[in-house]
């Protein structure tokens, strides 16, 4: 195939031809490191048709046929049309693919956009979505990749995450609505150098593809590799090694960073109000133990968590701020519009909460009036949404009742009513001395302001087949047996006394379960 892009060798087998002992070391080494997370998964390698890719899927070949390498990848190869002769280097690859009896799969995309950005997030996605459960995807990324990577980074104010760059191995879920699809990039020549992956593909001849794009300078990547590395080489030969070095020593000082965050979220998240990603929530009283440094790197860690990307640091300044404060005006709202959610910071009391704006606006829906008759199956969702997956029920665990307890029930026609709380409803929970409503009911429970309006009344109501109301009805009495949130349960007094049933009102408050929990999205 003839392609001014392609370099003028032919396609032809290279696994005979000898390898290259740095590139060898490098990648059997960092195959000795991650032996264990690679057992058993399946390796796709993504190969551009550039020269880097395609020397790795090279060595690959090679090694396999030696027996010195335990896995032969797959190729996956991206094209997205954003150059007009892609479809013919996506054509050259799978026939080099073929000639090596390397399996490869070509992946058709449509860019959102005309920029680096977003050619590779479109490129990561199609792979990502290709691959399956578990799967591990090589990358030629070298250092000198990584030595770029750590300058635009402390170009843009980095902490020391950022300027660990690249790791060698990380394992992380698809960025998107399949949270639970987990993969593993797997980069074994970040400490190779472009030169030396240069050498070896010129000694095999490899027909690589050369992207005008990369020398461009239409991007910052390109500008650093053609106008700021080369300068930097002429202070200091050795610079892209020793960047990179840097690299993996901030990527140990993280590892440190982290598990000091790990210990420390241990210590002050509050799980009992936990709720998948869509509300974490912080202790302030022990969070203000440690040391501001300590503070600030936690609410870092805190708020990334389901996040592929950090917030920025005015972001983390104003969280702080927010959890110093000595006032009674903890109303203050924290927007953070990050890369996969928008989340709501707030302060209530002692509490620090993070909140996903899909999960508030479900916690506004209406909950409607209904009522339902006692049976063994008897489940009530109190609210769903099939768009978010949030489901909130209130369940019979009749477990804790005996048989007797449950007929007495059924014999006595008890059923339940779901009743949202109005505002200037009063009401006493067992711990009150007095029933209150509205405000002075929130702040005497402790109830968050975004969690008010989703409180209902669950009530039971009695039928009394003895008496007639004017309607010409059998007579009902209700009395009001928990308050719930989706996160609390509150046990309610009750001034009806009604023939024998309060042991019967006992009996259902016992067998009462509240549960929120997240269901699968359709």
């Amino acid at each position: 195939m003839t392609n001014s892009a392609i370099k003028p060798y032919p396609i032809k087998p290279i696994a005979e031809l000898a390898v290259d002992q740095q590139l060898t070391a490098a990648l059997l080494n960092s195959l000795a490191d991650y032996h264990q997370q690679l057992l058993g998964r399946r390796i796709w390698l993504a190969c551009s048709g550039g020269r880097d890719s395609l020397a790795l899927a090279a060595l690959c070949v090679q090694l396999y046929q030696q027996g010195r390498l335990p896995f032969l990848p797959q190729l996956l190869h991206v094209d997205h049309g954003l150059q007009v002769d892609s479809s013919i280097w996506a054509n050259h690859v799978a026939d080099w693919a073929a000639a090596q009896q390397l399996p490869c799969t070509v992946l058709k995309v449509q860019v959102q956009g005309r920029d680096e950005q977003a050619a590779r997030q479109a490129r990561y996605t199609a792979m990502l979505d290709h691959i399956h459960q578990g799967d591990v995807l090589l990358l030629a990324h070298h250092a000198d990749d990584q030595a770029e990577t750590v300058i635009m980074r402390l170009i843009q104010g980095a902490g020391i995450k950022g300027l660990a760059a690249m790791q060698p191995w990380r394992e992380q879920a698809q960025q998107g609505q399949d949270q639970n699809h987990q993969y593993a990039l797997w980069r074994p020549w970040l400490t190779v150098t472009r030169a030396a992956i240069s050498d070896y593909a010129q000694r095999l001849q490899l027909p690589y593809i050369n992207d005008p794009t990369n020398a461009s300078g239409d991007n910052v990547r390109s500008a650093l590799r053609r106008d700021v590395m080369p300068l930097l080489t002429n202070y200091n030969a050795n610079v892209v090694g020793n960047i990179a070095r840097s690299a993996q020593l901030l990527s140990e000082a993280q590892a440190i960073v982290e598990t000091q965050a790990e210990q420390d979220l241990q210590m002050t998240a509050v799980e009992t109000l936990k709720f998948s990603t869509a509300q974490r929530v912080l202790a302030i009283d022990k969070l203000q133990l440690l040391s501001t440094a300590r503070q600030k790197q936690l609410l870092h860690y805190w708020l990334v968590q389901d996040e592929p990307l950090p917030p920025s640091k005015q972001l983390i300044d104003d969280v702080y701020a927010l959890t110093q404060r000595q006032d009674n005006d903890h109303q203050t709202e924290l927007d953070w519009y990050a890369s996969l959610q928008h989340y709501r910071i707030y302060r209530y009391r002692q509490q620090l909460y993070r909140l996903s704006h899909i999960f508030l606006n479900w916690l506004v829906l209406a909950t409607i009036e209904n009522s339902y008759s006692l049976s063994k199956s008897l489940t009530i969702d109190i609210r769903e949404s099939r768009d978010t997956g949030y489901l909130w029920q209130l369940k019979l665990d009749w477990d804790k009742l005996d048989n007797d307890q449950y007929q007495e029930l059924i014999d006595n026609k008890i059923s339940l009513k779901i009743t949202p709380l109005d505002r200037q409803h009063k009401i006493q929970t067992m711990t009150m001395g007095q029933a209150q409503a509205g405000k002075k009911l929130y702040q005497a429970l402790a109830i968050p302001v975004w969690l008010r309006s989703s409180l209902v009344v669950v009530s039971a109501v009695i039928t009394d087949t003895t008496m007639i109301n004017e309607d010409g009805d059998d007579a009902k009495a209700e009395a009001p047996l928990l308050l719930l949130s989706p996160f609390h349960s509150w046990t309610l007094k009750s001034e009806l006394s009604y023939h024998k049933a309060d042991d019967q009102f006992t009996f259902l408050n016992e067998a009462c379960v509240n549960v929120l929990q997240e269901t699968s999205k359709p």
